[in-house]
């Protein structure tokens, strides 16, 4: 086993230019990280048909360049949530960011920062919300999931006023975890039973020392900081990960959103809206924004790509809520197809774990500089200046 271990590694794809995409950090991120870690991150439900679909809706959009325009003063600035943002990308919530790079969220977050972009962390992070404030200057988002007791939801949301979050980002699509094959064949879903997870392991992170160095010793504690209080006597990321499944909570249901309403008095946000009908339910209960998401086809396959459900909500819900969207996006050019059908800012989950676990904060600083640079060339060459100049008019007419 060990013998095929060190052939996959050696026969690779290597990567010897300086990363300047997504895809060139995803590569450097698998030849970093321990399988199940890589795999944990990288991969879909079931058969992984929209994990691919949602990169897939973005690439055929086609765009519609113009020419003889003034676009000397190119400028992507916009607003959300009463902040102003050097463009309209933020970074989504990812759950055990820190288990790919030592202390991730931190990372992430102070880039996100230098970058003048929203940084949103997740309930289930490894460092915990004092810890990401301490280490940052401005407020970031907070990611919640209901959980099944609503006295550690109220001290969650209470954590998260205190270190001065004021955009509260609610994920409605994870009433229970969706089946993903990947982490069943590698062991993070106990698919393999203790001796096979733990013979998995000994020859995966036995073959990855950097990272079990920097991460594995340098990068601990390597628990869920928001949650640690809640399991004292877990000790792995596997025995909280155990707890936080059991705590979701399925009977959730739009009056739990009107409790939450009651309680935020900050900026709430529903995440995982798919259909028009879900995306008019989360406004009647008070929600701020919506963010069009099938969490990165993570959780059921076979629905629709993210951007080919977009205009649709966008059109039902305009001037009642602002739209995010999230699930596909790589690059500046996908940022400014999500505006042009409907969408206030996109958001990117991969894409940002991957830089930091291929790149540490110095990646992910260059990839968001990238986005920015693509979303200016993307809208210069489309002729037009500033993001509320964004329009259906920036796309090709639809092709027979």
């Amino acid at each position: 086993m060990l013998k095929h271990k060190i052939e996959r590694i050696c026969n690779m794809p290597t990567l010897d230019l300086v990363p300047a995409t997504s895809d060139d950090f995803r590569r450097l991120a698998e030849r970093r990280l321990p399988r199940p870690l890589f795999d944990y991150i990288d991969g879909g439900a079931i058969d992984e048909e929209t994990l691919r679909a949602n990169s897939g809706a973005f690439r055929s959009v086609l765009l519609n360049q113009r020419v003889m325009r003034d676009v000397s003063m190119t400028d992507t600035r916009t607003e959300l949530f009463g902040q102003a943002v050097a463009m309209p990308l933020a970074l989504s919530p990812v759950g055990m960011a820190g288990m790919m790079a030592r202390r991730a969220e931190v990372q992430a977050a102070r880039a996100a920062e230098a970058a003048n972009v929203p940084f949103c962390l997740s309930t289930v992070s490894i460092c915990p919300l004092e810890e990401v404030a301490s280490q940052t200057t401005q407020p970031f988002w907070f990611q919640l999931y209901m959980l099944k007791d609503r006295g550690h939801v109220s001290e969650l949301l209470q954590r998260a006023r205190n270190v001065g979050c004021r955009t509260l980002v609610f994920t409605v699509d994870l009433p229970i975890v969706g089946t993903r094959y990947r982490d069943v064949r590698n062991g993070m879903a106990g698919g393999l039973g203790l001796a096979g997870r733990l013979r998995a392991g000994l020859v995966e992170y036995a073959s990855h020392p950097a990272w079990a160095v920097d991460v594995g010793l340098r990068g601990r504690p390597l628990v869920f900081g928001n949650i640690a209080e809640y399991v004292p006597n877990a000790r792995t990321p596997a025995a909280f990960k155990s707890w936080l499944d059991a705590q979701l909570d399925p009977s959730v249901t739009w009056k739990d959103i009107e409790w939450i309403r009651s309680i935020w008095p900050g900026d709430l946000v529903i995440k995982g809206i798919l259909n028009v009908a879900d995306a008019i339910s989360a406004t009647d209960v008070g929600a701020d924004a919506i963010i069009v998401s099938n969490h990165g086809g993570r959780q059921l396959d076979s629905v629709s790509p993210t951007l080919r459900v977009l205009p649709r909500i966008a059109e039902a819900i305009r001037g009642r809520a602002t739209v995010l969207i999230d699930s596909g996006v790589r690059n500046g050019q996908d940022v400014l197809k999500a505006i042009a059908l409907g969408a206030s800012a996109a958001m990117i989950g991969r894409p940002w774990i991957w830089a930091v676990a291929g790149g540490g904060e110095r990646g992910l600083r260059n990839l968001l500089s990238n986005f920015k640079q693509d979303l200016v060339t993307t809208m210069s060459l489309s002729g037009v200046q500033t993001v509320p100049e964004i329009s259906a008019s920036a796309l090709a007419a639809p092709q027979p």
